[in-house]
């Protein structure tokens, strides 16, 4: 990761930096909640000191006001934050009303999450991710970012998600996005996927999506995919630069989530991913929450 606490009883505490891209017009709890859960998650309980995320914002202006009327002070601006943007391991893009504008104006943070991408597939080495929360995906989509991948967003947005897919992809003569109906939709995760891939419960392969049947000519399919998709950190075998380099987007993990709820079960799922399933399951108890686990679409064995 990108920075590094104080050492612990068990060596350097890894800190996974985050940057919450804003705008005005976002939505309260896609911000707050993520971020609450974030800041909660612990290398070890025992420790209040082994933190695991450090959260940044970036915005266009000093402060950004939601459409609930919550003011976030920037820590920087968008041009300092595509200069530094090879510094965070996390990229969250939260939903909201002022989306429509980014959209029509093709304002920040579109050019952002484009140069997060390109430097990725310039250097898959790195594990990074994006995470999009509720109508943030519509953003992902506008930039291209969702070919070839599977999606989510907010129930409401089914439809005008799949029309800016089915935009850009014919646009960029790319592949078609497939559209779930699930919590959350996790792409390119790691996994330590067995001997037999097929028979993991926790994935559901990209050709099973695209082999189920009529509705994948254009349609929105109702998963079938079993629930429980966590990475687990204690798969450490070293995976293949060269299979992530063949995977869209250089093999960076694409999170896409429903609704505003939806995007604390996905960063649950995160902390899941790049602490351990344990701090998740903690962080989760803390704030009486009850984790609904989404989907994962395709992963790399790790």
């Amino acid at each position: 990761m990108s920075a590094i606490a104080a050492n612990s009883s068990d060596g350097p505490v890894e800190v996974v930096k985050a940057l919450f891209a804003l705008y005005p017009g976002y939505n309260t709890l896609d911000v707050a909640g993520p971020l609450e859960i974030l800041r909660r998650a612990l290398h070890n309980p025992k420790d209040k000191s082994s933190k695991a995320f450090q959260c940044q914002f970036v915005g266009p202006t000093p402060a950004m006001t939601s459409t609930q009327g919550l003011t976030i002070k920037a820590d920087m601006d968008y041009e300092d934050a595509n200069e530094d943007i090879d510094d965070f391991d996390v990229l969250i893009v939260p939903g909201g009303e002022g989306v429509f504008e980014v959209l029509k104006t093709k304002s920040e943070p579109l050019n952002l999450l484009t140069n997060y991408v390109q430097l990725q597939e310039k250097n898959p080495a790195k594990e990074r991710t994006i995470l999009a929360i509720d109508i943030g995906s519509l953003l992902l989509a506008q930039q291209g970012m969702l070919e070839g991948l599977a999606a989510t967003t907010h129930p409401d947005y089914y439809t005008r998600l799949e029309t800016i897919c089915q935009e850009a992809s014919t646009r960029d003569l790319s592949m078609r996005t497939d559209v779930m109906e699930e919590r959350y939709v996790v792409n390119n995760a790691r996994f330590d996927l067995g001997d037999n891939p097929d028979e993991n419960p926790y994935i559901v392969r990209k050709k099973q999506v695209e082999s189920e049947g009529p509705n994948t000519a254009g349609a929105r399919r109702k998963s079938i995919a079993r629930k429980g998709s966590n990475a687990f950190r204690e798969s450490r075998r070293r995976e293949s630069i060269i299979r992530r380099q063949s995977m869209p987007l250089g093999g960076m993990r694409v999170i896409t989530t429903g609704g505003v709820t939806a995007g604390l079960d996905a960063s649950l799922y995160l902390v899941g991913s790049l602490v351990s399933h344990d701090s998740a399951l903690e962080v989760a108890r803390i704030i009486q929450y009850t984790w609904v686990k989404g989907v994962t679409v395709d992963a790399i064995d790790v």
